[in-house]
């Protein structure tokens, strides 16, 4: 495809997304930019939400992690869908009984101010890294397959994208994101389905066939018990997957403020307990898709794309979609796809970020109301501009895309993990006052922990056991600064 193509069709799908936040933004309420009026459908949040979570993570670097640990990331999966019965069982009737609109809420409830204003802090930081680290990824992209041709620079890429984020989420905020992150699953879904269809018609298989295929197997091991010290050991995967999940979703303000527009509790846990079982097989598809990129390039002698001296694994999909003549379905849907997994994520972090500051730390409530929407709105600029800076300061760092997400958010969700943990298992009033003390050391002993040479941890690899270990510090820090 040409470059002024896949503009067009950049074009045409942003021209949908804003006619959506026409239709859904007519009522420019706070109400409804924070909470949808708690009127969406369950069913509606749930296959949105599927986009949400994936995002390009997933999109783009999960079948590029196959090359290094083949199907090992299944683990973590199933870890991922006991979280969010965690979720589903104890936080949403919690939230739901509190009516919060940031659920960083009930840390002021439980504890006092300084632990509320620590919370949400510690959401803000991960959710300003975890969403800038996702549009990073897919920008990259974007960059790689058409904006290098026509000479456009990175941050201009990363400043376009952004302002056009902005625009469709300006008046409806959360109540367009559900709509909105519909028809982004659905694309992302479909180039999915596309590349598998058309990979495995080049290789003269059925999508049953690649399954049963030898060379399919040497690529899809997925539990790993034989070495502890692995990164891809089960337990680690599983175990880390489990507090993944109950920190980076039921703790976190931007898929929690999703769940919480429903109308009640019952829908919220229907809408969590669908869209869990979907990921498990979503995962597993992409994962497929994956080992058939491989298995594709291995065949037709291809080369892993290189960007600045570096492999990026992360990369061999939109190079197969784009370069290898499968056609313009896979080309197009790709570039849809792509498109859906930069602002599936990005959109409703934006959306969040607007709505913690301006309720945790701005405390929009309690001003008057002529105050509060012109307010929420330079909040939102100021957020979109954050998110500009990030992205861009991203694009100078080493490291894998995945790899460095989680791995920073292991040590900045941690301390939320802790204080909730604390909050909700014992019945212990703390010291408020010191705990943002006690959030702080405990990233930075976490850090020390993980950071121990060889001659002391030996060949051990950490993964995301980081977020329990820290969680856990918190937990004991937190013992210590109760109230006798």
């Amino acid at each position: 495809m040409s470059a002024t193509q896949i503009l067009f069709l950049v074009a045409a799908y942003f021209f949908v997304l804003i006619v959506i936040s026409y239709f859904t933004g007519k009522e420019d309420s706070n109400d409804a930019f924070f909470k949808a009026n708690k009127s969406a459908p369950w069913y509606l949040v749930a296959f949105g939400m599927i986009g949400a979570s994936l995002s390009g993570v997933t999109f783009i670097s999960v079948p590029g992690m196959i090359g290094g640990q083949q199907f090992a990331y299944m683990q973590g999966v199933l870890g991922f869908f006991v979280g969010y019965l965690v979720i589903i069982t104890i936080l949403l009737p919690l939230y739901y009984k509190l009516n919060v609109t940031s659920i960083y809420e009930y840390l002021e409830q439980r504890f006092g101010i300084v632990s509320y204003k620590t919370g949400a802090f510690f959401f803000l930081l991960s959710r300003v890294t975890g969403a800038s680290f996702r549009l990073f990824l897919v920008a990259l992209a974007m960059q790689y397959i058409v904006f290098e041709r026509i000479g456009f620079p990175f941050w201009a890429t990363v400043v376009i994208s952004i302002l056009l984020i902005w625009l469709y989420t300006n008046r409806g905020g959360i109540k367009t994101i559900i709509w909105t992150d519909t028809i982004q699953t659905l694309a992302m879904l479909t180039a999915v389905i596309v590349a598998i269809f058309l990979i495995n018609e080049k290789l003269n298989w059925s999508f049953t066939e690649a399954l049963s295929s030898d060379v399919f197997s040497q690529k899809s091991k997925i539990f790993f018990f034989d070495d502890p010290n692995a990164a891809t050991y089960f337990w680690k995967y599983f175990i880390g997957g489990i507090f993944i999940t109950i920190a980076m979703t039921g703790l976190d303000q931007d898929m929690m403020q999703k769940n919480l527009t429903c109308s009640s509790n019952k829908e919220s846990q229907k809408n969590m307990f669908a869209m869990a079982s979907l990921l498990v097989v979503v995962n597993f598809i992409f994962l497929s898709l994956g080992a058939l990129l491989f298995i594709y390039a291995e065949k037709f002698g291809l080369d892993i794309p290189v960007v600045n001296g570096r492999t990026r694994t992360d990369l061999l999909f939109p190079e197969i979609a784009m370069n290898q003549g499968l056609g313009n379905a896979l080309a197009v849907t790709f570039i849809i796809g792509l498109i859906a997994a930069a602002y599936s994520s990005a959109d409703s972090a934006l959306t969040s970020l607007t709505t913690s500051f301006s309720v945790d730390f701005l405390n929009i409530q309690k001003r008057p109301k002529d105050q509060q929407k012109p307010l929420r709105k330079k909040v939102h600029i100021g957020v979109s501009l954050v998110l500009v800076i990030v992205v861009i300061i991203f694009n100078y760092l080493e490291g894998n895309v995945v790899s460095n997400l989680f791995k920073f958010a292991t040590f900045t969700y941690g301390p939320l993990l802790g204080l909730f943990a604390f909050g909700i298992l014992t019945k212990y009033h703390i010291k408020d006052k010191y705990a943002w003390i006690v959030a702080l050391l405990s990233i930075v002993i976490s850090f020390a922990i993980t950071s121990l040479p060889e001659n002391i941890i030996g060949s051990y690899k950490f993964h995301w056991e980081i977020l329990p270990l820290n969680g856990l510090i918190t937990f004991l820090g937190l013992i210590l600064i109760r109230r006798k």
